[in-house]
């Protein structure tokens, strides 16, 4: 008997004004892959598709004047309603919900959405206020546009996707899984102009292998993103893992 398990698409789709530049990044690697082996369905979207004067226009000067273009409604709400996209549409945009891994979890777990990209000055209010569902923010710095925020989403995203990454776990052995930043990794030769892979990761003792690689990504993320383990914290058990390998974190990052 043959057992055959049924696997859904999750659909992304895209809405810009440069959809070339987005479609040729979705083809490569992780993500080309996972289109192959019918895993993701990324749509990308022209957002002239329905604009109606000659020249394709998307934007216009802002009211009440100042620098700048602002994306015009018309186009964005026809293009989106031409396409029929999974929701929710996200806004790519700098006053959005800062985008983590929590949140990229959270999208992954849908059926799909989709992601509008910000131009310019940014979007008619009407946008943001009536055709948008949610807006997002992949940080606190000035890009030109969406395109590039979108790309980090998609990725951020797909690489949870079940069966994208081929092995699962590499997905859950990563920065930022369970708010902790990934343990140091060595790789051949053992021995490079003297410097040596630490002796555990070739004892063959697999099982203190992954208590010590919980102890380093605990002091990693102590030493470089102490923020995470403030707001994390650090339990009675993962102490006692630490304790094994005679390490000490400050007492600020103990979970009461």
């Amino acid at each position: 008997m043959v057992c055959l398990i049924w696997v859904d698409e999750m659909r992304i789709d895209v809405f810009t004004i440069f959809p070339e530049a987005v479609g040729e990044m979705t083809t490569l690697s992780v993500l080309g892959r996972g289109q192959q082996n019918g895993l993701l369905d990324l749509r990308v979207h022209d957002l002239r598709m329905t604009a109606t004067d000659a020249h394709k226009t998307v934007d216009d000067k802002p009211f009440g004047g100042g620098a700048g273009m602002v994306l015009k409604p018309e186009p964005v709400f026809g293009a989106v309603e031409a396409s029929n996209p999974p929701k929710p549409l996200i806004l790519l945009d700098p006053g959005g919900e800062r985008f983590d891994q929590k949140k990229a979890a959270e999208l992954a777990d849908l059926d799909g959405f989709s992601l509008l990209c910000g131009r310019y000055e940014g979007v008619d209010e009407r946008i943001r206020n009536s055709l948008v569902d949610e807006q997002l923010s992949i940080g606190d710095f000035i890009l030109a546009g969406g395109e590039f925020a979108a790309m980090v989403v998609i990725e951020t995203v797909a690489r949870l996707v079940p069966g994208v990454l081929g092995n699962q776990s590499s997905s859950t052995e990563e920065s930022f899984d369970d708010d902790l930043l990934e343990y140091p990794q060595w790789t051949r030769p053992s021995d490079f102009r003297g410097l040596k892979v630490p002796e555990i990761l070739v004892s063959g003792d697999h099982v203190r292998v992954e208590k010590w690689r919980l102890a380093m990504a605990i002091v990693r993320t102590s030493e470089l993103r102490p923020d995470l383990l403030e707001r994390r914290g650090v339990s009675k058990e993962e102490l006692a893992v630490l304790d094994e390998f005679e390490i000490s974190i400050h007492d600020r990052f103990v979970s009461e």
